[in-house]
């Protein structure tokens, strides 16, 4: 098993290795000294996975209830938030108790967003079950459901108390699903550098448990600098403004994965056209994201996605900051005015030779 010590104000550890959604009960009893836990989940994975985990927690000594959403960003917002807090609320959850996560990113979301506003703040615990939640969401406390007017525009910072990632479980995905998880993997190797690069170029379908361990470090390294997003760690958000416009312009059928790989390969020929990035550099992020099964191109209107960037809560006043790769390892915070985003998206559309 790999552990990585994420160093927040209030620290906690990632736990990464097989089986451990067996072993839930015994890793979150010595944290917690709750009496129940509320168990978030979907129905694709409650029917997976649902058992193992109740039958560890009580086996723990917790009282379980459960609570199941349906699958898609489309339960990640304002009236699911609801319906879960009235939830908890008739289940009795005192604020000595907490909330278990056991899904992807938007159960984390959800789940997340819904303990720190329970009862003003309760502990949760993230049991990732997608690729891409392990290496991603499931860390450094972001929590958020979405607004018409945009993702993740309503939220708050909230550690877990404890990520598990059951390695054993990204057998179960769908390549597609999988896949999603790529595209944050390759993100991580751009930023990092490299040695990472190589490693996530082409996963074939498999994430070892060596390699989630190095993408959780290296948020976590960022993270623990800039805990509450006010500046370094936008850099986690590289391919994601044009990423999440265009999840917003395909009503989300796109997913985010998927939204965030065109995103970055987008800002990747921006950043060529500009004169900022290397050919071969550019060259080698579209082969990575195409080997490991992911779309380069946006098929939306660069206008479509100027609009929706536009609502990105990323902007500040009149700038969105753009994350923009120079090399592997070495990617920059640029302030652009919003008038000028539409140039960089129309400098990033059309695929170069």
């Amino acid at each position: 098993m790999h552990t990585v010590h994420v160093n927040t104000a209030a620290p906690y550890e990632v736990k990464i290795g097989p089986a451990l959604l067996g072993r839930a009960g015994e890793e979150i009893r010595p944290l917690l000294s709750a009496e129940k836990l509320c168990v978030v989940t979907d129905e694709t994975v409650k029917g997976l996975y649902l058992d193992t985990v109740k039958r560890s927690l009580e086996e723990a000594g917790f009282a379980v209830c459960v609570y199941t959403i349906a699958p898609g960003e489309a339960s990640k917002n304002w009236a699911e938030l609801g319906e879960l807090l009235e939830f908890l609320a008739a289940s009795g959850l005192t604020r000595s108790d907490a909330v278990v996560a056991l899904g992807g990113g938007v159960v984390g979301d959800l789940a997340g967003f819904a303990a720190a506003v329970y009862q003003r703040g309760v502990a949760y615990v993230q049991l990732p079950t997608t690729f891409l939640a392990a290496i991603d969401s499931s860390v450094g406390g972001k929590t958020a459901v979405d607004l018409a007017a945009g993702k993740n525009l309503v939220g708050a910072f909230h550690q877990p108390r404890l990520v598990l990632c059951d390695t054993k479980v990204f057998a179960t995905l769908p390549p597609e699903v999988f896949a999603d998880g790529a595209a944050e993997a390759v993100k991580y190797g751009v930023l990092v550098g490299k040695e990472l690069f190589a490693q996530t170029a082409n996963l074939e379908g498999k994430a070892l448990p060596e390699l989630v361990a190095a993408c959780v470090q290296a948020k976590a390294d960022i993270v623990e600098k800039d805990e509450r997003d006010g500046g370094l760690r936008n850099l986690l958000n590289l391919g994601h403004t044009f990423g999440h416009a265009i999840e917003k312009e395909s009503n989300f059928r796109i997913s985010h994965g998927h939204a965030v790989a065109i995103g970055l390969a987008m800002m990747a020929r921006a950043a060529e056209r500009k004169g900022f990035l290397p050919p071969a550099v550019r060259i080698d992020i579209e082969n990575a994201l195409q080997a490991n099964g992911l779309p380069v191109d946006c098929d939306y209107p660069a206008e479509a996605i100027y609009k929706a960037a536009l609502g990105d809560k990323k902007r500040r006043g009149g700038k969105l900051t753009l994350v923009v790769p120079f090399g592997l390892g070495d990617c920059r915070l640029v302030p652009v005015p919003a008038e000028e985003v539409l140039d960089w998206i129309l400098a990033g559309k059309e695929r170069l030779g």
